[in-house]
């Protein structure tokens, strides 16, 4: 069997560590070709010395500099920046391109990839989320195959197999409920980000983790499983279900319902990914049924917890109207992760920034850029104001 060989975007964060874990587990199945990182050279330099791959690229040319010391004796090229990210996903011997680097930032290298003609495995939810039509039309221009690596879209993905998507009714996405699941909505208003960061059931990166908690991490991956699996609004739901072992389900035309159950574990769909259509093992715990004493479901509370509502709102205006949740979302759990705002301000300030946007259609991928730029414009004066 020959091997795949990878690149992994985003590297040093938690998709990318858990993908580098995989690759450990099988090394007779895949090879690292290209990692690719942002700041952190302590991770990246370990990964290097690790994997040795032909190109590592940090963001900026200060850290790959920075890098460079801290890995003696490794002889691949460091490199920088856009065109390093380009070059790394484009390298003639890398098969398929893990795209796991956090938020917009992750489209445009994405595109890339695909352009490319390489299969990517998807765990930036945003490339579809302020791209969706775009990056569609560019994997069927390219003759591309894109795998989900969020859990939610593995189980949807899994759920589907041998079955015809014409006969599907619709895909209801499973949600942990977050730290917040059981507060009032008065105390989740007054809640410390250290409250907010301690989710109960999965371990992810600060920005991911604040989503989770407000449920926008919910709204983000409907619009996703909506471009992913071309389906409309009123057929992808969403139910609270704080064991996160049901993944997500597919509920079909004559009634039956299609789940995909495990322990909460990210190494399972990113291992699932990889290995398409192969499953090997995840190298994770079975689930002991023995002690699975309850299976539970709820409405999300969209009371408590607007970000999933203004999510459905954003996707059914359509065009430029979710990237520019996307871009304003991320300016405000920043501006939270900082203590600059209280927690509703979040959904508040998101919600204003999509009021005061007129959506067109986006043909471009400029035009993708020029509505980011200007929704986080338009929210980081809102947050400005709410400090002041």
């Amino acid at each position: 069997m020959s091997k795949k060989r990878l690149c992994i975007l985003g590297s040093t964060g938690s998709i990318g560590v858990s993908s580098l874990d995989v690759v450990r587990q099988h090394p007779g199945r895949f090879h690292v070709e290209a990692l690719v990182a942002g700041t952190n050279t302590d991770v990246m330099a370990e990964q290097v010395l690790a994997h040795r791959p032909r190109i590592a690229v940090m963001a900026t040319e200060e850290k790959a500099a920075e890098l460079k010391k801290k890995t003696p004796g490794y002889t691949g090229e460091i490199i920088y920046g856009p065109q390093g990210y380009k070059k790394a996903v484009q390298l003639d011997s890398v098969d398929s391109v893990v795209s796991a680097i956090v938020g917009a930032a992750g489209l445009e290298p994405t595109l890339w990839a695909i352009e490319a003609g390489k299969e990517i495995g998807l765990a930036n939810k945003e490339t579809l989320v302020t791209a969706g039509e775009l990056v569609n039309r560019k994997i069927k221009e390219h003759g591309v195959t894109m795998l989900p690596i969020d859990s939610e879209h593995s189980a949807i993905f899994q759920a589907l197999e041998g079955n015809k998507r014409a006969q599907v009714k619709r895909l209801i996405l499973t949600a942990s409920g977050g730290p917040f699941r059981t507060w009032p909505k008065e105390k989740i208003a007054r809640a410390t980000v250290a409250e907010a960061l301690k989710h109960p059931n999965w371990a992810m990166g600060k920005k991911i983790t604040i989503d989770s908690a407000g449920l926008m991490n919910k709204g983000l991956e409907v619009i996703e499983a909506m471009y992913l699996f071309d389906m409309k609004p009123e057929q992808v739901g969403v139910v609270v279900h704080p064991q996160s072992i049901v993944h997500s389900m597919v509920e079909y035309i004559d009634a039956s319902v299609m789940a995909q159950l495990s322990v909460p574990d990210m190494r399972l769909p990113i291992a699932y990914a990889l290995a398409y259509p192969d499953r090997i093992e995840a190298t994770i715990p079975f689930l002991d049924w023995s002690k699975t004493r309850e299976l539970t479901f709820e409405e999300p509370d969209l009371g408590r917890f607007p970000c999933l509502q203004l999510a459905f709102d954003a996707i059914r205006a359509g065009g430029s109207m979710p990237a520019v949740l996307n871009a304003a979302n991320e300016i405000t759990v920043d501006a939270y992760l900082n203590e600059r705002i209280g927690f509703y301000d979040i959904p508040g300030i998101n919600s204003e920034v999509m009021g005061r946007h007129k959506t067109v259609r986006l043909d471009t991928i400029q035009q993708v850029r020029d509505a980011d730029l200007w929704a986080r414009e338009e929210a980081a004066k809102l947050v400005a104001a709410k400090k002041n």
